[in-house]
């Protein structure tokens, strides 16, 4: 790994060891058969009973066991140890069956066998990877023909709005646009948990336009089914946003509905 993606993993190390009992992942309803995925993603991957589906940065699984219970067979990579090493223990607490792999996007192919119906990523996915390049590499070494390829994510025009503390209002501070360097952050709590004090503060994302994403799909020889854009998101990025319901946020007024805040890519092999 590079400097910055080798920092990204210690800092994820240790949000590994947070998320599980932190309130906003609700592991304890999970526990008790609750669903962790949104109705979107649920409606836009579509059934996915009796086939194979592999999570991509899982973090420590519970996505993916819950695709699991809806009947799929799952498999969920992470370049998180201690993320991996959680998610197996959520698994043999609960039952749901599920295999977990300790990996990267360079070597996955080495790390894991076989072919999946459905490859899946959601929420915050895309900003931590220098390049899209390993991941379509990894899509299509192991989409099955006929598979779908699905990822849900924060859009990148939301990803270049100002974030820092104080801002009232959307104005842009970041690039909307791919750069080789990336953005760095000291951010000493987590999202999951404000009042949090972490070790590793040090996180550094890129910014990957809509335009880089859609030719990187077409350009790997997938056929892409649609692109949707929405006008909210599932966590507060930026200080100023409104909860309009249970974990769906959207801009104040005069600025709601006019910034797409995610997005959603379905394509095809």
């Amino acid at each position: 790994m590079n400097m910055h993606t080798e920092a990204n993993r210690e800092r994820w190390n240790e949000l590994a060891t947070l998320h599980p009992t932190s309130p906003l992942y609700r592991v304890g309803e999970f526990k008790a058969g609750e669903l962790r995925l949104s109705a979107l993603d649920r409606e836009e991957v579509g059934p996915v009973a009796g086939k194979s589906l592999l999570h991509l940065q899982c973090h420590f699984g519970l996505d993916t066991l819950s695709w699991a219970r809806l009947g799929a067979a799952v498999t969920g990579f992470d370049f998180s140890a201690t993320a991996i090493e959680a998610a197996r223990a959520l698994a043999e607490e609960t039952g749901v069956p599920a295999r977990f792999v300790l990996s990267t996007y360079e070597n996955l192919s080495r790390d894991l066998d076989g072919r999946f119906d459905i490859i899946y990523m959601s929420r915050g996915v895309l900003c931590w990877l220098p390049d899209l390049a390993p991941l379509m590499a990894v899509v299509t070494h192991f989409l099955a023909p006929g598979g779908v390829f699905y990822v849900a994510d924060t859009h990148p025009v939301f990803y270049a709005l100002d974030d820092r503390p104080g801002t009232t209002e959307p104005r842009f501070e970041y690039s909307y646009f791919h750069r080789a360097d990336p953005d760095h952050f000291e951010v000493s709590n987590s999202y999951a948990d404000p009042d949090a004090v972490l070790e590793h503060i040090d996180e550094y994302v890129w910014n990957h336009s809509l335009g880089d994403l859609v030719n990187a799909v077409v350009g790997s020889g997938l056929h892409l089914e649609f692109l949707h854009e929405f006008p909210y998101a599932y966590f507060p990025i930026v200080p100023y946003m409104v909860e309009v319901s249970d974990n769906h946020w959207r801009l104040p007024e005069p600025f709601d509905g006019k910034v797409p805040l995610m997005f959603s890519l379905r394509a095809r092999r």
